[in-house]
């Protein structure tokens, strides 16, 4: 026995914290993603393509990103939410490259860039008229 696989009861993806499934959390993170990119605005370049770079996919999925200032993010979607892009994000044939990230350098350059945009509210708000942008 390979004592680095574990043997479940049952698919990846019906495994439960007992509030959650797997497949819930991930369509969670497929979806905010998604929304993310739509609400972002055109601050930042938003992108989307059917193949990575080197031309190769999984089947029925899709690749997205958004270029911050710390960093690019990107995220494999399902091809469902291709059309929920429309009008938000650029179209290639191919990703551009992947400068090689990983999941915790996406997790770190996100708080990075809210930290970066909490920062610029709070100068915004104090050149405004104060703390917090009051004008008392």
């Amino acid at each position: 026995m390979d004592n680095n696989v574990l043997h479940l009861p049952c698919p990846v993806e019906q495994v439960s914290d007992g509030y959650h499934t797997f497949a819930e959390l991930y369509e969670h993170r497929c979806v905010l993603f998604v929304a993310l990119i739509c609400t972002i605005g055109p601050l930042y370049s938003r992108w989307r393509a059917r193949l990575h770079t080197d031309g190769t996919m999984v089947d029925g999925w899709f690749i997205a990103g958004i270029d911050l200032p710390t960093g690019t993010i990107t995220y494999h979607l399902p091809i469902a939410y291709w059309a929920l892009l429309d009008g938000n994000a650029v179209s290639h044939e191919r990703a551009p490259a992947w400068d090689g990230h990983t999941p915790d350098d996406v997790v770190f350059r996100l708080n990075e860039w809210l930290r970066f945009r909490l920062n610029e509210w709070l100068r915004s708000r104090v050149i405004k008229g104060g703390p917090m942008g009051s004008s008392v």
